[in-house]
């Protein structure tokens, strides 16, 4: 996208806390689409989108499930598949970090920084696209889950309503790596760190197997990791047994308060990054 395409829109002032929201929202659509095209000019940057929740379905539902389902993959793929669907958003949303600070890298977002438009809407378009990753990984995610014999024992609505919990967690992470990106020099450290963060949530979690089988300082451990909340939850919402308010009330809050918390972080990082 050209600095023309931006400027186009009618600028209240210079300065980004006079531009209006009208011209916000044009800023961010523009570059919403700018994102949108990169990924069409580069089909290759959807490989993680695509082939992860694939290479995972098949990884733990064929080698790991019938261990820890003694047997019974059936029950584990309606287990794991829910469970997948907080792991896949952590993954994007560690990616968005490796891309930002790349972008900052070449050169990319100091451009945005000299255009008269808001700071903020450089990351809410990448939040924007990296959500609309996050769903079609879910929707290769649920292909393969009923590929294999998941069972939705619920309706449509409810899975829904456990996929939109999914993106809006996963979103809120977006902020976190976005943050993270901008704080760090180079993706190889983006991605050191967030491997450091992903893995104990990720294994220390209801996702990939029950537990009741832990350590009890790790069962403490996993009754507050929001993953857990969140595979609880979409499991809830898709078979029709457990609770289904509390996991789900517990992830909003987490949505909520990370994303209150790390976007204006990362807004202001975006803004005085040299």
């Amino acid at each position: 996208m050209s600095a023309a395409t931006v400027s186009s829109a009618p600028l209240e002032a210079h300065g980004e806390g006079r531009i209006g929201l009208r011209a916000n929202l044009r800023h961010i659509s523009a570059l919403v689409r700018r994102n949108a095209l990169q990924i069409k000019q580069d089909p290759e940057s959807m490989f993680d989108a695509l082939l992860m929740p694939i290479v995972f379905s098949l990884l733990f539902v064929y080698v790991f499930g019938g261990a820890v389902a003694q047997g019974d993959r059936g029950a584990y793929v309606n287990y794991f598949i829910p469970g997948m669907m907080a792991m896949g958003g952590l993954n994007i949303a560690m990616s968005v970090g490796t891309g930002v600070n790349d972008d900052f890298n070449k050169g990319v977002m100091d451009r945005f920084r000299t255009m008269p438009i808001a700071r903020s809407s450089v990351l809410i378009a990448k939040l924007i696209v990296e959500t609309g990753r996050m769903l079609v990984s879910t929707v290769v995610l649920l292909i393969m889950g009923f590929a294999m014999g998941f069972d939705l024992q619920t309706g449509p609505l409810e899975l829904l309503a456990a996929v939109a919990l999914a993106l809006l967690f996963g979103s809120s992470l977006t902020w976190i790596f976005m943050l993270l990106g901008l704080s760090v020099k180079t993706p190889q450290a983006v991605q050191g760190l967030g491997f450091l963060v992903i893995m104990p949530l990720q294994f220390g979690s209801s996702i990939f197997a029950p537990t009741a089988t832990m350590p009890g300082w790790l069962q403490s451990f996993t009754k507050y990791n929001p993953l857990s909340q969140l595979a609880d939850g979409a499991r809830a919402l898709t078979s029709g047994h457990g609770a289904v308010a509390h996991p789900v009330t517990m992830v909003v809050i987490w949505a909520l308060a990370i994303t209150v918390v790390t976007a204006p972080l990362a807004v202001a990082k975006f803004r005085n990054k040299t």
